[in-house]
């Protein structure tokens, strides 16, 4: 479970000679690169380890052939988002080192941060996993804490704030998440529509906005690996703005399998491991633990079931395209039907 490098992916290396040029000009003491290994996890950013002779850093950057989708893979406003929150205090996070916009050095921007050891629990592992279900509980609670942490930082004194426009924040997500879908999808998945057409017609009210991270959950944590339950930093801030913080719950939530959810859906994450909260509890501790009316967050539920769908064309259609030949991609289009399926069965219901 320790969160360990691999070998790169081919087609998906580093200038090294470069990288090691403009680093040891850029970042004091930075040092000599020994070894540029790959995090495996993931379907976004691209993001490596580098081991110098002096330090451990990680590197992250976008995908290859993601320049066509407007707005994704900010770089720059990702270290940005790092460096705010460390200048309010907040310590979970990894320290930010460097951004660089120069894309002559490995062929996109990218940014460098300090490496945080740890664990992280990756949703295709958890099938080889033998975490006791109350050592579960525990984590899935920090989890939700830690979430309601995030949204209790005060956005206004801290200048986070200025991360976005939470004004109207929900009907221009619908609206963008939809266009980016049309933008980008491949075959016709009536499900989708017909979550488009009702996130549209049914917008809510906006309560009042708070920093938003927008891809919460378990792989994007490290853990201490004597205490599971202590997150030690929360990654991957590429989506963090401001607005209703019900946003940010309904696509952690959109991501919390249980035990009888279809196989994509379980592999997006493992808090169907039994011990792991039910969408239920999860949602109750949420409100228990913020304070929040959560008396609407199935809407919310249902969106982030839709963006996430969205994110799964988006690089199945990359795919299609022939800019990645990743073979975990080859099959994403049935991870666009399931999440669609699971948004339609909840409305259904009226039920996580």
């Amino acid at each position: 479970m320790m969160d360990n490098p691999t070998a790169i992916r081919p087609g998906e290396e580093l200038n090294q000679a470069s990288l090691q040029t403009y680093l040891a000009d850029n970042v004091p003491g930075f040092g000599v690169i020994e070894s540029i290994g790959q995090f495996p996890g993931g379907y976004s950013n691209l993001t490596y380890f580098i081991r110098t002779s002096e330090r451990e850093f990680v590197l992250r950057r976008p995908p290859f052939g993601a320049k066509d989708i407007k707005g994704g893979h900010d770089m720059g406003r990702e270290f940005r988002v790092l460096t705010l929150l460390q200048q309010a205090g907040y310590h979970r996070i990894p320290e930010p080192v460097l951004y660089c916009d120069d894309e002559s050095v490995i062929g996109s921007s990218f940014y460098v941060m300090v490496r945080v050891p740890g664990v992280i629990l990756r949703a295709p592992s958890a099938s080889k996993m033998s975490i006791a279900p109350n050592v579960m509980r525990r984590l899935s609670e920090s989890l939700i804490d830690t979430l309601v942490d995030l949204h209790a930082l005060d956005i206004h004194q801290t200048g986070l704030i200025g991360l976005g426009k939470p004004e109207g924040y929900i009907q221009r997500q619908v609206e963008g998440w939809h266009k980016r879908y049309v933008a980008a999808q491949t075959d016709d998945v009536p499900a989708m529509t017909s979550l488009a057409r009702y996130l549209t017609d049914h917008l809510p009210a906006e309560s009042q906005p708070t920093l938003l991270h927008n891809d919460f959950k378990y792989d994007n944590v490290v853990l201490n690996p004597d205490e599971l339950s202590d997150i030690r930093a929360v990654l991957d801030w590429e989506m963090c703005t401001v607005g209703d913080p019900l946003m940010d719950v309904g696509t952690s939530l959109s991501y919390w399998s249980e035990m009888d959810d279809d196989g994509f859906r379980k592999s997006l994450n493992l808090s169907w491991l039994p011990g792991n909260l039910t969408r239920q509890e999860f949602a109750r501790r949420y409100a228990e633990r913020s304070g929040h009316d959560v008396s609407n967050l199935l809407y919310f539920y249902v969106f982030g079931l839709f963006k996430n769908a969205v994110v799964v064309q988006q690089i199945y259609s990359r795919y299609k395209k022939g800019l990645t030949s990743d073979p975990r991609f080859a099959n994403l289009l049935t991870g666009v039907q399931a999440l669609a399926q699971a948004g339609v069965k909840t409305l259904d219901s009226h039920s996580f």
